[in-house]
C-alpha cells in the first residue's frame, strides 16, 4: 500500500514557476514508478511526466516538454515536478501516481495509487 500527498500548488502569473512535491508513504519507494498527471475542468486526466524507479529514464508529454522537469529523491520518498514558463492552459488539479513497476509508465491505467491532488492556477 502506498499513500501519496501532493503539495506546492497555488496561484501564479503566466511565465512564472512552481515546484510540486509528492511525498510517498511506502515501504520501498524505490520500487515504484512515478508519474504526474493533471485534470482540468471538463477534460480528461492527462499524463505530464513519468520517471523510472531510479530516475534513470523519464517521459514527458509534448505539452510540457522543455518546461517541466520530473525528478525523485528515493532517500526522501519524494517525487518532484518543477514547472517553468507556466501558461494559463496549465491551470488544473495536479496528481501524482505510483505503480509497483520499475519501468516508465505512460498510461493512467497502469498506476494503482493516486494522491488527492493539488490545485495549480495560472493567470494570464
Amino acid at each position: 500500500q502506498v499513500q501519496l500527498v501532493e503539495s506546492g500548488g497555488g496561484s501564479v502569473q503566466a511565465g512564472g514557476s512552481l515546484r510540486l512535491s509528492c511525498a510517498a508513504r511506502a515501504r520501498t519507494f524505490s520500487s515504484y514508478s512515478m508519474g504526474w498527471f493533471r485534470q482540468a475542468p471538463g477534460k480528461e486526466r492527462e499524463l505530464l511526466a513519468a520517471i523510472r524507479w531510479d530516475g534513470g529514464s523519464t517521459y514527458y508529454a509534448d505539452s510540457v516538454e522543455g518546461r517541466f522537469t520530473i525528478s525523485r529523491d528515493n532517500a526522501e520518498n519524494t517525487v518532484y515536478l518543477q514547472m517553468n514558463s507556466l501558461k494559463s492552459e496549465d491551470t488544473a488539479v495536479y496528481y501524482c501516481a505510483a505503480a509497483f513497476r520499475r519501468t516508465v509508465l505512460t498510461t493512467a491505467g497502469a498506476y494503482a495509487y493516486w494522491g488527492q491532488g493539488t490545485q495549480v492556477t495560472v493567470s494570464a
